[in-house]
């Protein structure tokens, strides 16, 4: 009597289906443990200030590498459909970045790139210009409207600008002669801090050339109003110029026009005083965000530069800053992290952490209000 050949593919299933039946059970019933222990824990939300205070930032999350990004289910089915684990790029030293419109542009000094997180994709990748434009070692960068990128690259000792494609347009400084740290950017100007002439080049955006430098005239001479290591910038709704003076451990304000306005802060341990201030952000309120790598804080000041509160710090468990570097404050991206929040805090803006060191290498807040 001749095989069926259907039959016999039939008896050899039935067996790989009733082992698959029970592995699927026994997955079932993991899961379901597993959801009844994720139901039991409790979800542990950190803020700044603690209870009894009330809280005006929250820990949301912190990425280190692209796998915080993606989803795993999709990374399980790649290694399920390949054999092989996707490789996922790690972030290793950062320093500065942009965040806004659903990415988050990190500076790894640890691996001399620029790095784009795409929030909306989930996908991580290299910002790769051609040789005019290459990256060796970016410190910090600024995004235009027009989604141009503007890197101050250590190495290069210049500032990089990229269009929206990441092909080279220009550069701007010569090797030798400057030592650009940050970039901040108006509709109409470039402002760029040079810890090399103790200034902040102000220049024309559209030729890219020098209008003044702030200090200008009599304060460029006063031990008041002078700049020692402008190590990085801001700029607030007023258009005013907020400077982080590391070498004389304080902030600086100008106007639009160069003209000083007010300084705060002093080297020392106290609430508002800086050991290692370095990045700097400014909040549509005109609040100023300043970064201590000493401290492991943010600390947040009013426009007058009245310390209002800081967050962060060596010891806050899950939220612990370590050598954080820069502060970014992000508007457009509140709805891709408010999933985060506790249920009775309203998250108003994203305050994103660069840290060079631990586990919370970009790291989020939120600042915001009980509902």
């Amino acid at each position: 009597m001749k095989n069926n050949p259907s039959q016999s593919l039939l008896n050899l299933a039935l067996p790989m289906l009733a082992v698959a039946g029970l592995l699927w059970l026994a997955a079932g019933c993991a899961t379901s443990a597993n959801s009844q222990k994720a139901k039991n824990k409790q979800p542990q939300y950190v803020f700044f200030p603690p209870a009894p205070d009330e809280p005006h930032v929250q820990f949301l999350t912190s990425f280190a590498s692209e796998r915080d990004l993606r989803k795993g289910t999709h990374d399980s089915f790649v290694t399920f459909l390949t054999g092989q684990q996707p490789r996922l790029l790690p972030i290793v030293k950062p320093y500065g970045g942009h965040a806004g419109g659903g990415k988050i542009y990190v500076c790894d000094t640890g691996q001399g790139a620029v790095l784009k997180m795409d929030l909306v994709l989930q996908r991580m990748s290299v910002v790769t210009p051609d040789a005019a434009g290459a990256i060796q070692d970016p410190v910090n960068l600024a995004v235009d409207t027009n989604g141009w990128l503007y890197v101050v690259d250590m190495a290069r000792q210049q500032l990089v600008i990229l269009d929206d494609k990441e092909n080279f347009v220009a550069m701007i400084g010569a090797k030798g002669k400057n030592k650009p740290m940050d970039v901040a950017l108006t509709r109409d100007r470039i402002y760029l801090s040079d810890v090399t002439t103790h200034s902040v080049h102000v220049l024309d955006k559209a030729t890219r050339t020098n209008l003044f430098d702030i200090p200008r005239g009599e304060d460029a001479d006063s031990l008041q109003r002078k700049l020692y290591q402008p190590i990085n910038i801001a700029l607030d709704t007023q258009g005013r110029l907020v400077v982080s003076d590391l070498g004389a451990s304080h902030v600086q304000i100008y106007d639009a026009d160069g003209k000083y306005i007010r300084t705060f802060g002093e080297h020392g341990n106290n609430f508002g005083d800086f050991s290692r201030n370095k990045g700097v952000a400014v909040d549509h309120n005109n609040y100023i965000y300043v970064v201590d790598a000493a401290f492991d804080n943010v600390q947040l000041f009013n426009d007058e530069g009245h310390l209002l509160m800081p967050f962060g710090g060596a010891n806050s468990d899950q939220a612990s800053m370590e050598l954080p570097a820069k502060v970014l404050v992000d508007y457009d991206d509140v709805a891709l992290f408010q999933k985060y929040a506790a249920p009775d805090f309203q998250v108003e803006h994203l305050l994103i952490v660069m840290n060079q060191f631990g586990p919370h290498k970009v790291a989020v807040y939120g600042f915001g209000h009980k509902k």
